[in-house]
């Protein structure tokens, strides 16, 4: 186990990106523009965010990685070199690519360069290869952890380095959605909605349910699981300490496209089940409660993954996510009382109660938690707030007007 893993958490909105910070990630990653993997999956971040992205990140010693990793046609090549020159100058850790044409000027004005899973690096020769452009190397997917352990080892015996001079870093995903495709690369949307996979811009027809029909006569059939495409979630965190003998340095969790309290949960559960091990505390009684806790998010059920050596998915039996809870809009904060460490809340939606669990989320805040204590209407004690009415209670920790006020709801 390498003395320093990197827990690597998604960020699609400041709110997502504070969330990581405060869960313990070591990086985040996002999207800028149209030219990335998840440019109408997420609400990116503009060229002009990424400043005030990177000096967050700095002032939080938390890495920054720009995902660059569509493909590159050549009427945007001007504005790919924009955007590269644009994150040197903000600041940023690296740079996340497939496209030669990102990599090569990456690596003329002195980008540091991370290779995306679109690449397939599946073998320790397309490894070495690489190492000439790249000091991390994310592996598809698909691979195995015996053929993952095998490339770290083959970096460490025959002293593989990157563009630094230090060894080569390997990068896998931990948890997250799953692609039907080899590494996402899909042509199902671009074929049906004419809006490609690989500019970003996936509508996801996989996730939905099919039948088969006869063209040449009236006959119907419907597959046992009519989810065929739809993959479930991975999730790792029940063999994490099989994952980090391999030598990996870097532990990726997807989801760019998805909310702040995902993010929050997810990256909190893997940051405590890596020191976990460290430390000689990883449990079976810990494992199944951080599931339990990955499972309150939003997910489409779970599996291993390939990397036990499975040669086939394991595909959802529904549509959407499987999260045993969902967060529902109560209000938003219209005061902070720093010295009470009270908030002043607009009961907007639905009622709030004494006990109930909330979530704060802001772009300054991130996504602040707690249970309900005490609610104060009209300066007086009760039980709850209902709709339409003003409300105080008390809270740990910043947060700030404008913040929105959820509760979490069981299904």
């Amino acid at each position: 186990m390498s003395d320093s893993i990197e827990i690597m958490s998604p960020a699609g909105s400041y709110e997502s990106l504070m969330a990581a910070i405060q869960a313990g990630a070591g990086s985040v990653y996002f999207g800028v523009g149209v030219l990335n993997m998840r440019s109408r999956a997420a609400v990116n971040f503009t060229v002009e965010d990424l400043p005030k992205v990177t000096a967050l990140c700095h002032e939080h010693h938390v890495n920054s990685y720009l995902t660059v990793n569509t493909i590159i046609y050549n009427d945007e090549l001007e504005q790919m070199h924009q955007l590269l020159e644009t994150a040197k100058a903000s600041g940023i850790t690296a740079i996340i690519a497939s496209d030669m044409a990102v990599i090569q000027y990456a690596r003329q004005i002195g980008l540091e360069i991370h290779l995306s899973t679109q690449c397939n690096v599946t073998n320790v020769e397309a490894v070495r290869y690489y190492a000439q452009f790249a000091d991390v190397v994310v592996l598809g997917r698909e691979c195995t952890l015996p053929q993952i352990a095998a490339i770290c080892a083959a970096i460490r015996d025959q002293g593989i380095r990157g563009p630094k001079g230090e060894l080569l870093k390997i990068e896998i995903f931990i948890h997250g959605a799953l692609c039907m495709a080899v590494s996402g690369q899909c042509l199902i949307s671009l074929h049906n909605y004419n809006s490609s996979a690989n500019r970003g811009a996936c509508l996801q027809p996989c996730r939905r349910a099919y039948t088969v029909h006869a063209v040449d006569e009236d006959l119907e059939l419907q597959v046992e699981n009519p989810y065929i495409f739809s993959p479930k979630d991975l999730c790792t965190i029940n063999y994490l300490d099989v994952i980090l003998k391999t030598g990996v340095s870097i532990l990726k969790i997807e989801g760019r496209g998805r909310a702040a309290e995902y993010v929050k949960v997810v990256t909190q559960c893997y940051h405590e089940a890596v020191d976990a091990i460290r430390e000689g505390t990883y449990t079976q009684e810990r494992v199944e409660k951080w599931t339990a806790r990955l499972r309150s998010v939003y997910n489409r059920d779970f599996w291993g993954g390939y990397y036990l050596g499975y040669t086939a998915g394991e595909w959802a039996d529904r549509y959407g996510s499987q999260a045993t809870h969902y967060r529902q809009r109560i209000g938003k904060i219209t005061n902070y009382f720093t010295k009470l460490s009270v908030a002043e809340v607009a009961v907007e939606e639905d009622e709030l109660a004494v006990g109930d669990d909330i979530l704060i989320i802001g772009s300054t805040t991130g996504v602040y938690e707690d249970t309900v204590s005490e609610i104060r209407v009209d300066y007086e004690p009760a039980k709850k707030a209902v709709k339409g009415t003003m409300c105080s209670i008390p809270v740990k920790g910043l947060v700030r007007r404008g913040d929105q006020l959820y509760k979490w709801v069981e299904r």
